[in-house]
């Protein structure tokens, strides 16, 4: 049985394919359009799945869409309702686009499907999952687990926010819903507008933030904004929030509460933006703690699966794996609204059609994330000839060796291989990589290739038998969705002197003998790598450990700031010459910005 799942029309909008509950391909549009975030109808990651699989869309068994419209435009006209007469011009501004689109979404779809099957009777097809339990099974049906609580949280799906739900087997059941407009997504969110970020894109910049900073705020936070309750259940106080009725976050009692305006887009970020982003943070991380031990103690289930956006605070998930509420935790690495997609396919096979679910045995069924595209020694050479770019083309163990020996001689290098990651992490298919050990990798990559936040920290790809050498993290973290200590003990010390409390925004700051990868407070966001998840750069890591003795690398998206993460060689190439990256490997293709001498495709040796 072939069943697609879309997500669209609000933000990171993707396809995913499976076949029974095997998971075949998926993809966010943004990687074919370019265009980040993008939230239309994802054509060119649909036809990519059905390229991957070799069938058409009329071979499809179900179409299942993500969330319920209906559902969202009746909570949006109760909300308005509610709030009256507050809101008015954000209603008359709302009002046009869901009536011309949004409403009739199912419509739309049909329209948008047909451009690809213009024959093919869709009424009996195209289903509807809800947006929650579409984020819920994304992360139960992929786990390791055959029973599992699941927590999801969000800014909002069509009314929920935050869900407990219950996976056994192949069902998964309501538990327990926290509604909106009360949203630890969106109070994450208020904050991340407040300092001046974009909302939807900025929460990891704030996050980022945060450890520059003290939690001054957060006492004045949970007295004014958040009521959490001891069962883990929250309310927030909407008389300082905007996002119900206007065109912002936040409001003016909010801004005096916090004693001015939101920080403007670009200006200069104060100590004053460092302690709220700590603030919120720390408010975040404690809810979610509490919210765990409550599901915990209730049900008495011990795995946990989590998705919904505020998934992706690694640093609140490092708190609830060092809590140790839970035995075992699995993230969805594509945990944000692109990952719905693959619920919603999986709630179509499972839930709808009531198909089983086979034992998932030791290991989750993500197949690391490489569910993207993938291109051919042809491919590439016909991208590079197009480019009329001079390169070497290497066996696979030259190609391995160069780039060691680059990376351990502190270049950056663009390593682009195999399928590309679905997600908003790469994982070492899409990935720029640099030295650990060298003190200015973290300024360079910041400035001269992402062109971005001097604070914005960098992840370790680690190998995972060694993973505990450098850190203090008792489990795998294939998907970085984990932050952990960088340990610290009397035989073999990584920590340097210094004072945690001298905290600065400028980088090249020695806080450990793996520098690139030690952010201000001694944490990482950790990537661990084994040899059955990806081999090719299991072996790069290895052989850099080889050359250095450490074994890791700096492990950073391959994209520049505001651009999405590339998906083609045409993309790797166009975004290489941007920037100040030394080398490039595509597959077994190496590019150097030294080499001025004409294309010359006889070149095989070092």
């Amino acid at each position: 049985m072939w069943i697609l799942g879309i997500s669209a029309y609000y933000h990171d909008s993707a396809a995913a394919l499976i076949h029974n509950d095997q998971i075949i391909a998926a993809a966010q549009e943004e990687r074919f359009n370019r265009i980040k975030h993008y939230a239309g109808f994802p054509e060119k990651a649909i036809v990519y799945c059905l390229t991957e699989a070799n069938i058409e869309l009329t071979d499809i068994d179900s179409i299942v869409f993500y969330e319920k419209p209906f559902l969202k435009f009746e909570r949006l006209i109760e909300t308005y309702h509610a709030f009256a007469p507050l809101g008015i011009t954000s209603f008359l501004r709302a009002m046009p686009i869901w009536l011309k689109d949004k409403l009739f979404q199912k419509r739309e779809l049909i329209k948008a499907l047909n451009t690809l099957a213009p024959t093919l009777d869709l009424s009996k097809k195209l289903l509807f999952s809800e947006h929650h339990l579409s984020h819920a099974a994304s992360a139960y049906y992929p786990s390791p687990f055959s029973h599992a609580l699941i927590l999801t949280m969000d800014g909002s799906g069509e009314w929920s926010t935050s869900t407990v739900m219950e996976g056994k087997n192949s069902v998964i059941k309501l538990l327990q819903e926290i509604k909106f407009p009360h949203s630890l997504g969106l109070l994450y969110s208020a904050f991340t507008y407040y300092c001046g970020f974009k909302v939807n894109d900025g929460e990891y910049k704030l996050m980022g933030l945060a450890p520059y900073g003290q939690p001054i705020y957060a006492d004045l936070i949970r007295e004014k904004l958040i009521h959490i309750a001891a069962d883990g259940s929250f309310r927030l106080d909407m008389n300082y929030f905007n996002y119900c009725t206007g065109l912002t976050m936040t409001n003016k009692r909010f801004h005096r509460l916090f004693g001015k305006p939101p920080r403007a887009p670009g200006a200069e970020i104060t100590q004053r933006d460092m302690d709220l982003a700590s603030s919120i943070q720390s408010v975040i991380e404690e809810t979610i703690l509490q919210i765990a031990r409550a599901i915990k103690n209730q049900y008495g289930i011990n795995n946990l699966c989590l998705a919904g956006g505020v998934a992706l605070n690694c640093v609140a998930n490092g708190k609830l794996l060092q809590a140790n509420i839970f035995e075992h935790i699995w993230i969805q690495p594509a945990a944000g609204d692109s990952g719905a997609a693959l619920g919603a396919a999986l709630v179509g096979y499972h839930l709808h059609h009531q198909q089983p679910r086979d034992n998932p045995g030791d290991h989750d069924m993500m197949k690391g994330a490489y569910l993207g595209p993938s291109f051919t020694d042809t491919e590439i050479e016909s991208a590079l000839t197009q480019a009329n770019v001079a390169y070497q083309k290497l066996s696979q163990e030259q190609a391995i060796a160069l780039a060691a020996e680059a990376l351990a001689g502190e270049k950056i290098i663009g390593w682009f291989q195999g399928r590309m990651e679905f997600g908003a992490r790469a994982l070492g298919n899409r990935s720029i990589l640099g030295d650990p050990r060298s003190a200015t990798t973290q300024s360079r990559i910041n400035q001269k290739i992402k062109f971005r936040e001097s604070f914005r920290p960098f992840a370790p790809s680690v190998l995972q038998e060694d993973a505990s050498n450098y850190f203090v993290l008792n489990t795998d973290s294939p998907y970085m969705l984990l932050t952990a200590p960088v340990v610290a003990h009397r035989r073999k010390p990584r920590h340097r002197p210094g004072d945690l409390e001298e905290r600065t925004l400028f980088s090249d700051q020695v806080h450990s003998d793996i520098p690139a990868v030690t952010h201000i407070d001694y944490s990482a966001r950790i990537q661990t790598v084994s040899a059955a998840s990806n081999p090719l750069y299991y072996k790069l890591i290895n052989e850099y450990k080889r050359l250095t003795g450490f074994s890791l690398v700096v492990n950073t998206s391959f994209n520049i700031k505001d651009e999405p993460i590339v998906c083609t060689p045409t993309d790797a190439l166009k975004c290489f010459e941007k920037t100040d990256m030394d080398e490039l490997y595509l597959g077994n293709y190496r590019i150097t910005k030294t080499v001025s001498s004409p294309l010359d495709r006889s070149c095989k040796g070092r």
